[in-house]
């Protein structure tokens, strides 16, 4: 991999330090020097320039890879993206920097020598790696521990300057179960993870995201999938009314991102990225209803621990999809659905990073559009439709 800078050519990188050595030509004589990735930004800041920033970012085909790497693109950094499985579910994020800048490189997340190529050029390495659920391949300890603390390590090894990890909010050693007896192993693994990637990357940048919402999410959708509901009753744990949600817009997360590369006191904090208001969740599912405009046609929010039919539903879906189950219904998902988003006010939040946060009732409505019942509907266009009624929130 190498970089032309007026004329000079970028030949290699120092093991450990991250700068890099290129060499000078004037006339007979040759020289080498050591120049760090900051001082050859070029340009005005914008998409065309090179903000100094040579970002690897795993998991960047994933819900909140493509945000990250759009923010980045726009400011003009390098992206090298990993990837595995089919190329071409990575090949959109082409178009999310200048020409030249977007970077793939295929990957295993076993594979050292392979994560290593990665991240070898790189003065950022972002880890959005993640698993909702397990499979008979990946186990959340392979991906969350294991897998989180060999990217840690051998971006150490190779002289990174910032590591992001994301974890995520309510991350603890012993989750108290709720629907299932274990409780959520996901929570359990990320806790774990995050104290692997510190023992070996001691100034890690960790993130602790609540629930993200936006394009393609999981959770809009997960509550308007017909597979969540029963016909058009839909079943919460203790109607919903005991959990208590603080879902954040994933375009905040990605902008809390790249303010914290630029900001080199966010190195070795923890970030809890939350929205700016929390809500009961059963009156965010009520408002999702309202405002797909189905809440008057049969909607009813009732207590899922009396209805065993759905509860075999959950297992029939992890049964016949296991790989992807359908509509994002299985038990572990279930189990994390109704964990009461806990916020420690003695840990930073996005707006630490200078961060604007998005409302919910500024965005959901647009979101939910698509499911809109009567959208296209003439008294759409004539507003005849009632707004409908923003949720509650908690103080």
């Amino acid at each position: 991999m190498a970089l032309v800078l007026h004329g000079h050519k970028i030949c290699q990188q120092t093991h450990g330090v991250n700068a890099l050595i290129y060499i000078c030509s004037n006339n007979y004589a040759t020289s080498v020097q050591k120049v760090r990735l900051s001082d050859v930004k070029r340009g005005t800041g914008g998409r065309s320039s090179f903000s100094g920033i040579v970002a690897t970012v795993f998991g960047s085909t994933g819900f909140m890879g493509r945000y990250v790497c759009n923010k980045l693109g726009k400011i003009g950094s390098q992206l090298i993206l990993p990837y595995r499985g089919d190329h071409y579910d990575a090949l959109k994020l082409k178009l999310s920097g200048d020409l030249g800048q977007v970077l793939f490189q295929p990957y295993y997340l076993r594979d050292e020598e392979a994560i290593r190529k990665a991240v070898k050029y790189s003065n950022v390495v972002i880890n959005l790696v993640g698993r909702d659920w397990e499979t008979k391949n990946f186990k959340f300890n392979d991906v969350h521990v294991e897998g989180a603390a060999r990217i840690a390590r051998i971006a150490k090894e190779e002289g990174v300057e910032k590591l992001i990890h994301f974890s995520a909010l309510n991350a603890t050693e012993r989750p108290t179960p709720i629907v299932t007896k274990k409780g959520s192993g996901f929570l359990a693994s990320k806790w774990a993870g995050e104290q692997a990637v510190l023992k070996e990357f001691p100034n890690a940048t960790i993130f602790r995201p609540a629930d993200i919402y936006g394009q393609e999410d999981r959770f809009l959708r997960m509550y308007i999938h017909i597979w969540r509901h029963q016909g058009k009753w839909m079943p919460l744990w203790k109607k919903g009314e005991e959990t208590i949600k603080q879902p954040v817009h994933c375009a905040d997360v990605a902008q809390a991102v790249v303010n914290a590369i630029r900001d080199p006191e966010s190195s070795g904090k923890i970030y809890q990225a939350v929205g700016p208001k929390r809500y009961q969740l059963s009156e965010l599912v009520d408002w999702f209803h309202r405002v797909i405009r189905k809440d008057q046609h049969g909607y009813f929010r009732y207590d899922l621990r009396y209805d065993p039919f759905f509860k075999i539903r959950v297992s029939v879906s992890e049964l016949i999809s296991p790989s992807f189950p359908i509509g994002n219904l299985h038990w572990e998902r279930l189990e994390r659905e109704f964990v009461t988003d806990n916020v420690d006010k003695g840990i930073c939040t996005l707006e630490d990073l200078g961060v604007n946060l998005t409302s919910m009732e500024s965005q959901v409505p647009w979101e939910l559009k698509p499911w809109r019942l009567g959208a296209y509907h003439e008294k759409e266009a004539a507003v005849e439709f009632d707004l409908p009624a923003p949720p509650p929130s908690i103080a």
